[in-house]
């Protein structure tokens, strides 16, 4: 088995045999994977090297040397690569065309230790990490160290080339090293390489940090090298950090959950490719490469391009791994060759008169949400995107061969008849038909996901953001889509093409349960956010 899974939630972020594919090598020390969001290509520094290394299809080759023995980069969201570099004590910012622009470099008057890892706050503040390993024989050059301490700093938006903002006690972390905000940035994650441990920081409106506490601990063997250095936030909230053996991932709750193995003993990683699946390794000689289900954090830079990020680009609501909502901010932006629209269960006998299931209120509660005519519109609009639209349809054999009577749920439907494969009542209703292009999904449970092909159509047409629509919100609808953000999938819920029993029933999920792992809109909102 090349990984492990310590909790079964660990599944649902990568397959345990997903196979490790070393990219390059030959080098001295790899570090600062960063993917180029718009022309997809991977850099990366061999920092004691001195050299910057770009990899894409064409192999690898250098873009930079000497590099001031640059460690992290990342992007700013104008895509100026963001540089920590050893020799330098500074982070730099290197615009497009090549122009270099020291950020920061000195805090009351003594020049920094060695910026050493860094990222991008909501606000576009450059969060970075101090430690001195950059004033070390070979990773640096060494020299005296000037401040004694090893701290963590923000530059904040218009303050370049001023002192930072110091944002933890001076004394708190002996080696402070890679640092991650959660999906909603609301939390920061700073590791420590030394303490071998992980604290997690509450984000203020102003960019500060308050509550640090631990969130990791522990974080080594005795048996095997590796130690806390790079780390990276999945769009779930799951933390991956380097250690021992490969990457350890934990959950939003600080549980270990899984492990995965890497030839080499790593030292930083992030997402890219084409489809923000591949999670880059820097390991020591070599960097590597190997799929998961899960995408990144979305974070600013990757949306440069609208859309162009693993996940829909609007503010999180919620505690740490929660996913977007854009009751606070409609700034809602989707990649239409991402995306596929799901129109669930709008089939006669839910959601129209003389249908099995009219007595419940659906066929008034679709007409006062006018989820029809709202799912056809935003169906047509997909239509000449490109977006595949996807018809799940549930549909029995007759005499319900093969459904359990496991909940009230399934006895109700056996009892009243309903959804027989041919009838009149699992038809789809008019204007919901599939149209030529479109895939029809068919099942005989609650969720679209279980015991169907949905995924595979998913997968082979390279969609991760999902728009569902349909009926039942509190039922179909609900577990449909927390089942696709547990396995990574962004669900888009424009909650006005979709339609349930009635309107508590309805409002209960939309504005409590789904909140939780979908964006909740309307068919306007994603109509304008994928443009076209």
């Amino acid at each position: 088995m090349a990984h492990e899974a310590l909790r079964p939630e660990f599944r649902n972020l990568i397959d345990e045999h997903a196979p490790v594919r070393q990219i390059g090598t030959g080098f001295t020390f790899t570090e600062g994977p960063i993917w180029h969001p718009r022309d997809h290509y991977l850099l990366f520094s061999d920092m004691p090297a001195d050299v910057r290394r770009r990899w894409d299809r064409s192999g690898v080759r250098e873009v930079m040397r000497p590099s001031n023995k640059g460690n992290g980069m990342t992007y700013d969201a104008g895509l100026n690569l963001l540089v920590c570099e050893h020799s330098t004590s500074s982070v730099a910012r290197f615009t497009p065309d090549g122009r270099r622009e020291v950020l920061a470099s000195h805090f009351e008057g003594k020049e920094l230790n060695s910026p050493n890892d860094l990222c991008v706050g909501p606000d576009g503040s450059i969060y970075f990490t101090d430690p001195w390993y950059g004033r070390m024989p070979h990773y640096g050059v060494e020299r005296p160290r000037e401040l004694g301490w090893q701290g963590v700093f923000r530059i904040r938006p218009g303050r370049e080339g001023r002192d930072p903002d110091l944002l933890v006690d001076r004394f708190m972390f002996s080696m402070p090293n890679g640092l991650c905000f959660s999906p909603d940035g609301r939390l920061l994650y700073v590791n420590d390489t030394e303490q071998t441990n992980i604290r997690v920081f509450d984000v203020e409106a102003d960019g500060s940090l308050r509550n640090g506490r631990i969130f990791a601990s522990g974080i080594k063997d005795s048996l095997k090298p590796g130690v806390p250095d790079g780390m990276k936030c999945d769009q779930s909230g799951n933390v991956w950090v380097t250690a021992p053996g490969g990457l350890w991932v934990y959950n939003p709750q600080g549980q270990l959950i899984g492990k995965v193995s890497i030839p080499e003993l790593p030292a930083n990683l992030h997402w890219g490719g084409e489809t923000w699946r591949t999670l880059f390794v820097c390991a020591s000689t070599s960097v590597y490469a190997v799929d998961t289900i899960i995408g990144p954090c979305n974070e600013p830079f990757m949306r440069a391009d609208a859309g162009s990020g693993p996940t829909a680009s609007v503010p999180a609501s919620g505690g740490s791994g929660a996913a977007p909502s854009p009751a606070a901010d409609t700034s809602l932006s989707l990649d239409p060759s991402r995306c596929a629209l799901i129109i669930q269960d709008m089939q006669n006998d839910v959601v129209m008169d003389g249908g099995a299931f009219a007595e419940s209120g659906s066929p008034q509660h679709c007409r006062e949400q006018n989820a029809i005519a709202n799912a056809a519109r935003l169906a047509e609009h997909c239509r000449r995107l490109g977006i595949p639209v996807i018809h799940v349809w549930f549909v029995c054999p007759p005499g319900h061969a093969g459904v359990t009577l496991n909940a009230p749920l399934f006895e109700g439907l056996v009892e009243a008849n309903a959804m027989v494969e041919g009838s009149w009542g699992a038809q789809p209703v008019p204007g919901l038909e599939a149209r030529p292009g479109d895939h029809v999904v068919r099942k005989t449970r609650m969720s679209a996901w279980e015991g169907t092909n949905l995924e595979t159509i998913l997968k082979a047409q390279g969609r991760d953001i999902l728009i569902e629509t349909g009926a039942w919100t509190n039922m179909s609808i609900e577990h449909t889509a927390r089942t696709g953000a547990d396995k990574g999938y962004v669900m888009i819920i424009p909650e006005d093409a979709c339609s349930t029993m009635n309107a508590d029933w309805h409002r209960a999920s939309i504005d409590y349960a789904m909140q939780n792992v979908a964006a909740v809109t309307n068919v306007d909102e994603v109509i304008r956010a994928l443009g076209g």
